[in-house]
């Protein structure tokens, strides 16, 4: 079987995780296109802000129709995250590509300790805005793990929006989803100057198969949520991380630490 029909089920998995959990898609993206089509780790970190990207922004149009995007808070943790995110596709100049797919399978790991302990999220209970400059530090620090490591963290952006912006939970997800947009194409831009530098190019048609089937597997999962238990989801999901972190974590480590 070929990797170009091996990419198919990885990439509507893809959209499916994103419209089913509203967020996972970007963990998933890059062992797509590292292990299933065999990319340079930077060529697949630039890909997937792409295309985790273009499947945010196509997302958020539902929500901003139904009027539940917080703009205040794409302000302050969007700006911020998209400086961080500019900052950490530079810092990828200088960290070898296997050690960033080392740091993307610790990341793999803490979210699923989020997916399996979720934070207390419920609506009911909106919280008092956290401090403006503190939003705008925590927006920082997300944007320059998206850019290091090409996640759109929406596992990290959606509890920070709730905990610490006051969103209800509906709003947190509508408004992370613009936030993941702005910083993954803030990721991109910056990553063509780097794959250029490094004389990388991009595989334009693979990051179109994989935003397209990946924007179908959205619908369809938004549709599977109405139906299904998403606590029950999110363990399983959660497993799905352990397993494919600790995997890729076993892959890259060696080379790492020059074992």
């Amino acid at each position: 079987m070929s990797a170009a029909i091996l990419v198919w089920p990885g990439a509507i998995a893809i959209g499916v995780s994103l419209g089913l959990l509203g967020s996972g898609g970007s963990i998933l993206t890059v062992p797509v296109l590292v292990y299933l089509l065999g990319q340079d780790e930077k060529v697949a970190i630039a890909g997937s802000l792409a295309i985790v990207g273009t499947i945010a922004l196509v997302g958020s149009l539902q929500y901003l129709r139904g009027k539940l995007i917080d703009y205040r808070a794409v302000v302050l943790f969007g700006g911020p995250g998209m400086l961080g995110t500019y900052l950490g596709a530079w810092s990828a100049t200088f960290v070898p590509g296997v050690a960033q797919l080392a740091l993307f399978a610790l990341v793999m790991l803490l979210a699923s300790w989020l997916m399996l302990r979720p934070p207390n999220l419920d609506d009911g209970e909106v919280r008092a805005p956290r401090a403006s400059w503190k939003i705008g530090v925590d927006g920082l620090v997300v944007g320059m793990l998206t850019g290091l490591v090409g996640v759109g963290g929406g596992f990290l952006i959606v509890p920070a929006l709730v905990l610490l912006g006051g969103l209800s939970m509906h709003k947190a997800v509508a408004t992370s989803l613009v936030i993941i947009a702005l910083k993954s194409y803030t990721g991109f831009y910056k990553y063509l100057d780097v794959l250029h530098q490094q004389n990388l190019e991009l595989d334009w048609q693979t990051i179109g198969l994989v935003t397209v089937l990946g924007i179908g597997g959205s619908y369809f999962g938004n549709l599977l949520a109405t139906r299904l238990p998403q606590r029950k989801l999110q363990n399983i999901f959660g497993v799905f991380l352990i397993v494919m972190g600790t995997y890729i974590l076993a892959r890259s480590a060696p080379a790492v630490f020059g074992l």
